[in-house]
Formats: structure tokens, C-alpha cells, sequence
């Protein structure tokens, strides 16, 4: 007989209920042999389908019928919207990704009967449900027996799934991995079969009996004075009830397998949703043939201008004129440079007649080492890159932050290959082999440093009472909100709770997603973004915390010998007796160890299990990792491999990041691209730059965006040689002067009609102001220079021994942003930035007027002009505006200048002069007079706006 049947044979006998339409009584159907009952049961309904053999109590046929018809195309086996499946009884007992449908303790209020009997369910497109219908589906929900034989049904044969949560949410952290305090470990049920050191904790069949059962009825585990210790909270009475029905049921295992790949047909995600323009992959158009268009050869000689060409001759429009050369490398060095031109190349770009010129121009802008720097901002704003944890009103400070930046910087002035620059950040520690190399080179190195585009996120879990399961999760959604919008071009964190509302991404690919980087991302086996005295546990078979060691071998043999010479000389001074004073001045001299903010695969990742509604007490089915379905062919299953022989790792992140930099990726390209192309031409070709999805804005030149994109890919990922492509173009090169015609007929420049005029960023204005002063300290890399909160409110960045250092060096703590970044809309990384507000605000403008560093600046812009112009008035004037304008002035300009400045210098003298008091000299007066004038200029648009 089959197992089924023989397990259903010893059930106590029950009835069959039918809920019969209005007015007519349900009657109890029974049979007197319960085996033939149960084999009459197994061949009824076969609506079902794939019926459970072993359920004892079914849906109605009349409300099976029902459910059928209007239920079915949304809500069965092969097409569980919303995670439901209504076809079988089990699937409405379990829910959807909402959470259950049916509520066994106040039916009345159970979401399926207030779905239907609002109507909005079913949708408007299906059919409708009559009022008998609704009437008959509202006396099954309420049918108070039907229920309460039901869910004992289920909880005689639901899953035993469940329990694994309750252990990794209540357990593990004492029983698991790191601790198995009583030599108890909770991961496996074999082990939890074997206990620990006072004997079975687990007796099959009989909960009271089972230590387990025993400890968490009375409150000594999870342990009450040690919760906070460990970041755990109090088991609930319904979960000890689930661990109790367990145990009853026999103990069996309660680790889900993982589901195998995917065959056929996704049953969430269809043929239809992957035609959406984005989900497809980027296929190489043709370039338009502008001939047709009367276009001139320098306008045609570029493809980005043929796309842009069709586009605004359909509109009756061309290009405008081109811009002025002065105008051109100004606009040009602080695109790719972040600072202002120097006044020789400047002049030699006008002095440069050869068709070569403006390309000779971009070639030694990508070739600087200024490139790196203000590259490299920009990515790190995707990052949601900072210097501290944030979150918190202490703001712990992370000290080897700096490694990404530098990181970054160094990767983008070598134009490393954009996927391998991502594959670095997302699997780094799982390309190379650092734990088993002999020696640790600086491209090993930089393989760990990389995945710190996985730690920038707030986060306040070094804390035991900020660091519980909830708090993880949220630290480990907003990284999973990065990667969406840095590199994918998507918003994903609604799916955590909830299948998209808008894009095909069902709660299970989120969670799929999650599964991927759970062997360095758990929230059952964390590491605390700091490890002090009173703050946790410590790993025992890791670093403290989130650092590695494993920097350059030269980088750690010179520490090593350091800290030695250090030692010998405090082992001296003790020889000799020297005071505790001169020890610790000896002391001081210590270096911090060098170390690796980092992320790394462990090796042993806890199942995932999707949380309906986002609700880790909640858990759903277990998923296997995966990338979203809609994005792939495979329905989002990775060929996943370990990284190399004998490797502990899993190798779930590589294959995601080698999935995700495929060539004909569907997103990544494409976004890349987008983000370019708004860096040059103020706004995106897709407008909404991190959203991608159907309720983002439509790009304005598709054919163009994919050209660009398969272009990227055909040049091997080089961001440099798209830098050129754009910056060579005739669009590029035009005006931005306003018209009226073009106004009207382009009002927002979508169609690139003019270049738009742009302001300098919070760190062009700081870094600008610096060099035009003769105070930027010119030394890269290395930690933050420190910020300080003066008594008055502000902070500032701490100065050097020559000057300050690029805003991008300056400490980015959270909560203590330096004044200057706070008034010219330097981002709140939380968790990033995709695009920055341009706000016009009051602060701008009085900092600029008021602020002690701008004063310190203008006074040192006015002593270098003084020693390059000398002392006449119009030299000065003229050596000024090439600082920082970039070209030579007008004569109106110039005869302005000359006016204001010896109208300033008689005010100083007149407004020094004090009765009894000597005026100041002339040369006093003169170098007050030209600081005055230099601090007016940081003030004026000519300094402030790139045309």
C-alpha cells in the first residue's frame, strides 16, 4: 500500500465538509472503512492536479470550481503570483509572500476574504465573481470546523522547515559555528540529534522529554542576562510550540534542501516581461547615414553625432555653434580633472592650429593623475562611500577606509577594464588566493581592498544593542540597494517585502540575490564592524571584526621592523630607567598595524529563506543563490564553482559577477554609460539614472544607448576611450549659449541642443580655490586628513605642512561633514548618492563671503599674484583671470579691475587710519586691496559656473 495511504490509515477518523450554496445546510459525508474513505478522497478533485496524497480534508468542489475560474491564472503551481498558490489546500494554508491569507484565529479578517469581498480581487481583467460566489467563498473562510480540522491536518503533515529559523534566530549564535558552548551544535540535525556534553538534547516523539523543549519553557535558554551579549532576543511561546510540534512529529530534519536548477518556464517571470526594452540585451544598431541631413564631415565624422543628428533635425533643429577654445579646455579639465586649467596649457591649446589638437587636449587630461581623483568621486558617491559607520550619535570612525578610496582611484587612472574593476568589488577575495600565497602582492592586495564596495553602508551593529538580526538585514538591504542602483540600474529593495510592484522581480529573486552573497553577508553569522572590550564575541576563526591583514608583503615586513625598532628602543629605556614619560613619548612613535577593511566568503552560508513581508520571524521557502530571472536566460540560475581547487569559499559571488559582467548584459553597460553621459551632458539619456525599470523615464536615444553600450564592451570596458568618444564629438564641443528657437523647441536640452552651463561641485570649488592660491598640497593616497569642530560650529579640514590636501583626501565622517561640503550639496551617504541636488541657497553665498578659510585663501591668491605679476595693477588683473577663468580679460574687464583695485587700496588706508594711529603702508594697503579683490572673484560666476 502506498506510504501515504498507510499514514492516512492511522489518522483518527474524520469528516469530509462541503460548503454548499446559500439556504442549503452542509451534511456530513462519512465512511465506515477508513481506508476506502481516504482512497475516495486521493481520486476526488482532480481539479488539483498534483493532489497531496496525504491530506485528510479538502477544498469544497464548489469552491475548488470557483477558485479555478477565477483564481487560477494568477494564483496555481505554475504561476504562484505573489508567492500564492490557491489550486490545493496546502498552498492556501502556507500564504504568499504577504504573509498568510487565511487567519485561523479571527477569520473574519483574513486577507483572502477581505480581498474578495472589496473586490479587488480578482483584477478587473479576469472574471468577475458573482454574489453567490462571493457569498459561498465567505462561508467556507468563516466555517470555524472546516478550519480547525484543516490546520491539525497541516500540522500533521506540514514541512519541518520551519524550525531551522527559530534555531538560527534563538541558537546558533551560542550552538553554532564560532561557540558551541556545552559542546552542543545546532547546525545540522545530525548533530543536533547527537547534544552536547549533558547528553541528548532531542527525544523523537516526546517534546516534554527533550532538554530542549525543557530549557526554553523554563526561561534558561536562550540565557536572559546574556541576550544583549550576544544581539539575540527572548524566544517567542510560538516558537517553542513549533519546536514542541516538531519534536512530537518524530524530529525529522529540519534543513530545507536547496532547490536544483530551474527547468522550464519560469513560473513568476514570463517570455512577456523580459521584452521590456531594458531586460533585453543591448544589440549594436546602425549608425544613421546623416548625409541626408546636410550635416557638415567634422559634424558627421563622429557616431555619437549622427544618433543626435537625426534626432534634432526631426525637430527642425542643429546643433549650436561651437564654443570658444578657452571656453572648450576649461570645460574639459574640469570634467575630467575636477580642477581648473593651468594657464600654459591653455595657451597652448590656442596656440595649437593642427586638426589634433582638442584630441591632444583630452589625451593629457586622461593621462594626469588628477583624472583618478575626480573620477574616482564619482564612483565612490555610488559607493555611498564614508570614512565612519554613521547611524549612530558616536559615528565610529572606520580607519582603513581609505584603502578603497585609493583603490578606486589608482584602478580608474589605470583604466583597468570596467568588469574586472567590478568583478574586484563584488568577488575580489574570491579571484585570488590570498590565504595560501607565499607572498601578498599589491595586486592581491588590491583584490581584498576592493570588496569594501560592500562595507560602505551605515551601520551601527558594532553595537550589541543596535546589532540584532533586524539591524543586520538592514545594513544587508541597503547594500543590495547600492549594487541596484550603482550598477543595475534598478530598484530592488521592494522586493524585500513584496513582489515589484512595476518591474518582474518576485520576493523570491531578491532573496535569491541575498543567498549570493550570504557566505560573507550573514545575519545568523556576523561580523561587527568593530570588535573593542564589551562589545561581543570575537570570531575564533577570523579577524576581529571586518579586517584582514593581508596588505603588501613590503608594506608588512616595513610595520614589522618599525614596530621592532620600537620595541628595542622602549626595552633601552627601561634598561636605563628612564621615566614613564620619555617610555611613552617612545611609545608614541608606534604606527597602527596596516589592515583591510574587507568582505569574504567563509565558506559556510545558512540557508535563506525568504521572509514574507520582510519579516524575519516570517520565513517562507528556502531559495538557492541566483541573479533576477527576468535578466536571464537560465531563469536566473549562476554556474556556480568554487573559485579553485581545495578553496573553502563557494564561489556564489564570482559567478554573480562574472554573470553580471557578461558582454551582452542586459543593465550593466548600459547604466555605466548613462552615468557618463550625464557626467558630460548634464542629464542621462534615461533621465532617472538609477531606475531603469518600467517606472523609470524612457531613454531619449535608445539606438545611441545601445551603441554606446556594445561600443564600451568593444573597447574592453574602457572608460577612457568613452571619456574621448564623447568628449570628441561636435555635441560636446557646441556652445551653451541660450536661444530662444532652441528653447522652445528644446526646452529641457534632452536632445542636446546646446551644452548646459554647470556649477562647480562642493569639492571643484574647495580644490579650486587651492590651487588658484598656491595652497594645494599636491601629495595622493593615504589615510583621511582629520576634520576639526571649531567652538563656533563649523569644521574644517585640517592643513598640512603645505597647504590642504584635495577634498577627496578630506575625512568623510557622517555626522561631522566638513561645513564647506554641508553648504554646496556634498551628499548624505545614506546608504549613496546616484545624483546630486544642485540647490541655489543663502549658506553658499555667505560662506563664501565669511568663512576664515576663504579669507586665509583669497590673502594667499593675492601674495602669489603679487610674486607673478609684480606690482602694476593690470598685469595683475590679467594674471588673476587666467587663474581662474582660464582666459585673458576683456579691456572692459580689465579696466573695471584696475578701478576697484585703487578704489580698495584707498579704503584700507582711509578706513585703517585711527587718531593717534599710523596708516598703513602702500605696500600694506595694496596686498589688502588685491585680497579683497581675490575674494570678490571666488564670489563671481565667471569663477564659480563652467560654461
Amino acid at each position: 500500500m502506498h506510504l501515504a495511504l498507510l499514514k492516512l490509515a492511522v489518522l483518527p477518523d474524520r469528516t469530509f465538509r462541503t460548503v454548499n450554496p446559500p439556504m442549503f445546510p452542509r451534511s456530513p459525508h462519512s465512511c465506515p472503512d477508513r481506508i476506502a474513505r481516504h482512497v475516495l478522497l486521493l481520486v476526488m478533485w482532480t481539479w488539483c492536479g498534483a493532489s497531496i496524497a496525504d491530506e485528510a480534508v479538502k477544498v469544497p468542489e464548489n469552491i475548488a470550481a470557483i477558485l479555478q475560474t477565477h483564481c487560477s491564472e494568477c494564483h496555481r503551481d505554475k504561476n504562484r503570483k505573489g508567492g500564492l498558490q490557491l489550486d490545493q489546500l496546502p498552498g492556501i494554508l502556507a500564504g504568499g509572500e504577504s504573509g498568510p491569507v487565511i487567519d485561523l484565529k479571527q477569520l473574519k479578517e483574513s486577507h483572502l476574504l477581505q480581498k474578495i469581498e472589496s473586490g479587488e480581487m480578482p483584477p478587473e481583467d479576469q472574471p468577475r465573481l458573482s454574489t453567490d460566489d462571493v457569498t459561498a467563498i465567505r462561508n467556507w473562510i468563516l466555517d470555524e470546523a472546516f478550519w480547525s480540522e484543516a490546520s491539525q491536518a497541516s500540522k500533521e503533515t506540514n514541512s519541518d522547515h520551519e524550525v531551522y529559523p527559530i534555531l538560527l534566530r534563538r541558537c546558533i549564535v551560542c550552538h553554532g559555528r564560532h561557540r558551541q558552548e556545552g559542546k552542543l551544535d545546532l547546525r545540522t540535525h545530525a548533530s543536533a540529534m547527537k547534544g552536547g556534553q549533558s547528553g541528548a538534547v532531542v527525544v523523537p516523539g516526546e517534546p516534554e522529554k527533550s532538554l530542549l523543549i525543557q530549557k526554553v519553557r523554563s526561561g534558561a535558554m536562550p540565557p536572559h542576562d546574556r541576550l544583549v551579549e550576544v544581539s539575540i532576543k527572548p524566544i517567542e511561546p510560538r516558537e517553542i510550540e513549533v519546536l514542541a510540534e516538531w519534536i512530537k512529529r518524530g524530529a525529522a530534519d529540519f534543513v530545507a534542501p536547496m532547490p536544483g536548477p530551474t527547468d522550464g518556464p519560469d513560473t513568476l517571470v514570463t517570455a512577456t516581461d523580459r521584452e521590456f526594452w531594458s531586460f533585453k540585451n543591448p544589440v549594436r544598431p546602425s549608425i544613421p547615414d546623416v548625409r541626408a541631413l546636410d550635416a557638415t564631415p567634422t559634424e558627421a565624422s563622429n557616431p555619437i553625432d549622427a544618433f543626435l543628428l537625426q534626432k534634432l533635425h526631426e525637430r527642425g533643429l542643429e546643433y549650436s555653434p561651437a564654443a570658444d577654445k578657452a571656453t572648450l579646455i576649461r570645460r574639459a579639465t574640469y570634467d575630467l580633472t575636477g580642477l581648473p586649467p593651468d594657464p600654459n596649457d591653455v595657451v597652448a591649446f590656442l596656440e595649437d592650429k593642427s586638426p589634433q589638437a582638442w584630441a591632444k587636449v583630452i589625451d593629457r587630461l586622461l593621462a594626469s593623475p588628477q583624472y583618478g581623483e575626480h573620477q574616482a568621486r564619482r564612483w565612490l558617491d555610488l559607493a555611498g562611500y564614508a570614512d565612519s559607520e554613521g547611524k549612530r550619535e558616536q559615528d565610529l570612525p572606520r580607519p582603513h577606509a581609505w584603502r578603497y578610496r585609493d583603490y578606486v582611484i589608482r584602478s580608474l587612472n589605470a583604466d583597468k577594464p570596467f568588469d574586472r574593476f567590478l568583478q574586484e568589488q563584488l568577488a575580489g577575495d574570491e579571484l585570488v588566493d590570498y590565504e595560501n600565497a607565499a607572498e601578498i602582492t599589491p595586486e592581491m592586495s588590491d583584490c581584498l581592498v576592493a570588496t569594501g564596495f560592500l562595507r560602505m553602508v551605515p551601520d551601527a551593529t558594532w553595537a550589541n544593542i543596535t546589532g540584532y538580526v533586524p539591524d543586520r538585514i538592514e545594513v544587508i538591504a541597503d547594500e543590495i540597494d547600492v549594487l541596484g542602483s550603482a550598477v543595475m540600474g534598478l530598484s530592488l529593495k521592494c522586493a524585500r517585502c513584496h513582489s515589484h510592484k512595476f518591474d518582474p522581480i518576485p520576493q523570491r529573486d531578491y532573496y535569491r540575490m541575498l543567498a549570493v552573497f550570504r557566505p560573507a553577508l550573514d545575519e545568523y553569522d556576523w561580523l561587527k564592524p568593530d570588535v573593542r572590550a564589551g562589545l561581543g564575541p570575537v570570531s575564533v576563526d577570523t579577524m576581529p571584526g571586518r579586517l584582514l591583514p593581508f596588505v603588501p608583503t613590503a608594506e608588512r615586513q616595513a610595520w614589522e621592523e618599525h614596530e621592532a625598532a620600537v620595541n628595542q628602543r622602549v626595552a633601552d629605556a627601561k634598561a636605563r630607567n628612564a621615566s614613564a614619560e620619555d617610555i611613552r613619548a617612545i611609545e608614541s612613535q608606534r604606527k597602527p598595524e596596516p589592515l583591510i577593511q574587507a568582505l569574504w566568503d567563509r565558506g559556510e552560508p545558512t540557508p535563506v529563506y525568504v521572509y514574507r513581508r520582510g519579516d524575519p520571524l516570517n520565513a517562507g521557502e528556502v531559495v538557492s543563490p541566483g541573479a533576477p530571472s527576468v535578466l536571464s536566460s537560465t531563469n536566473g540560475d549562476l554556474d556556480i564553482q568554487p573559485p579553485r581547487p581545495g578553496a573553502k569559499s563557494t564561489g556564489r559571488r564570482l559567478a554573480f559577477a562574472r554573470w553580471l559582467t557578461r558582454p551582452d548584459h542586459p543593465l550593466t553597460s548600459r547604466v555605466q554609460m548613462n552615468y557618463m553621459w550625464q557626467q558630460h551632458f548634464g542629464q542621462g539619456i534615461v533621465k532617472t539614472l538609477a531606475n531603469f525599470g518600467k517606472t523609470g523615464t524612457p531613454p531619449s536615444h535608445p539606438e545611441l544607448l545601445d551603441w554606446l553600450a556594445c561600443e564600451f564592451v568593444r573597447n574592453n570596458w574602457s572608460l577612457k576611450s568613452m571619456h574621448r568618444l564623447m568628449m570628441t564629438s561636435r555635441a560636446y564641443q557646441q556652445a551653451s549659449a541660450l536661444e530662444e528657437d532652441r528653447l522652445a523647441k528644446d526646452p529641457d536640452n534632452q536632445l542636446i541642443s546646446r551644452m548646459p552651463m554647470t556649477r562647480l561641485s562642493a569639492e571643484e570649488l574647495y580644490d579650486a580655490m587651492l590651487i588658484v592660491s598656491g595652497r594645494l598640497d599636491p601629495t595622493p593616497f593615504g589615510p583621511a586628513d582629520p576634520v576639526q569642530a571649531r567652538p563656533d560650529g563649523l569644521i574644517t579640514p585640517s592643513a598640512t605642512a603645505n597647504g590642504w590636501r584635495r577634498m577627496i583626501y578630506v575625512q568623510q565622517a557622517r555626522k561631522k561633514q566638513v561645513t564647506h561640503q554641508e553648504n554646496f550639496d556634498f551628499p548624505q551617504m545614506n546608504p549613496n548618492c546616484v545624483e546630486r541636488r544642485d540647490s541655489l541657497v543663502a549658506p553658499q553665498a555667505l560662506h563664501l563671503m565669511n568663512n576664515g578659510m576663504v579669507f586665509q585663501l583669497a590673502d594667499a591668491t593675492a601674495d602669489r599674484i603679487l610674486s607673478e605679476a609684480g606690482p602694476e595693477p593690470a598685469k595683475q588683473i590679467e594674471r588673476l583671470t587666467w587663474l581662474t577663468q582660464g582666459r585673458a580679460p576683456s579691456a572692459e574687464e580689465q579696466q573695471l579691475g584696475i578701478e576697484t583695485l585703487r578704489q580698495l587700496k584707498d579704503e584700507w588706508i582711509a578706513g585703517s587710519t585711527t587718531p593717534g594711529t599710523q596708516p598703513p603702508s602702500e605696500a600694506d594697503a595694496v596686498r589688502k586691496a588685491l585680497s579683497t579683490y581675490c575674494h570678490a572673484v571666488f564670489n563671481s560666476a565667471g569663477f564659480l559656473y563652467v560654461d
